[in-house]
């Protein structure tokens, strides 16, 4: 069984909700970190979380939440061999997975999205990665991670 692993703050948990009961749906094993409630947490925090456990290994890929997708989205990018992209329609769904790779996909709780978030989640699953000139790209993304 595949395996995503979800974690968001306050600002997102019904979203979560609805994004895990999709995927389950879909036969996947998620494992959820929280937030499940409405008291406060930070963002950072659950972002850190959730990459951890990713880089432990067995995850097809992870879903980060907060209000908006930003601050999940930045902090997780700022952890080591994680490459998180925040999706607001399918195009972007399709190219963070076919151009970049991204192993994380980040959404707001309390953004109206045109396209439903099932089905970015969709598009970014059934899309692969393009490899060619975009693993040069990869690498040289990854590589800042060493000079900075």
């Amino acid at each position: 069984m595949k395996k995503i692993v979800i974690a968001g703050d306050h600002g997102a948990v019904d979203l979560k909700s609805r994004i895990i009961a999709f995927l389950e749906k879909k036969n996947f094993e998620v494992t959820d970190l929280g937030t499940h409630g409405s008291d406060a947490v930070d963002y950072p925090d659950m972002a850190l979380a959730a990459c951890n456990e990713f880089k432990k290994g067995g995850y097809e890929f992870g879903i980060l939440l907060c209000g908006t997708g930003i601050g999940v989205s930045i902090s997780a990018n700022k952890i080591k061999g994680i490459r998180c992209a925040l999706l607001g329609d399918l195009f972007s769904a399709e190219m963070a997975k076919a151009h970049n790779n991204a192993n994380f996909i980040a959404f707001g709780g309390r953004i109206k999205y045109a396209v439903p978030v099932e089905a970015m989640i969709e598009k970014f699953m059934e899309t692969t990665f393009a490899g060619d000139r975009h693993e040069r790209r990869i690498a040289k993304m990854m590589a800042i991670e060493k000079q900075c």
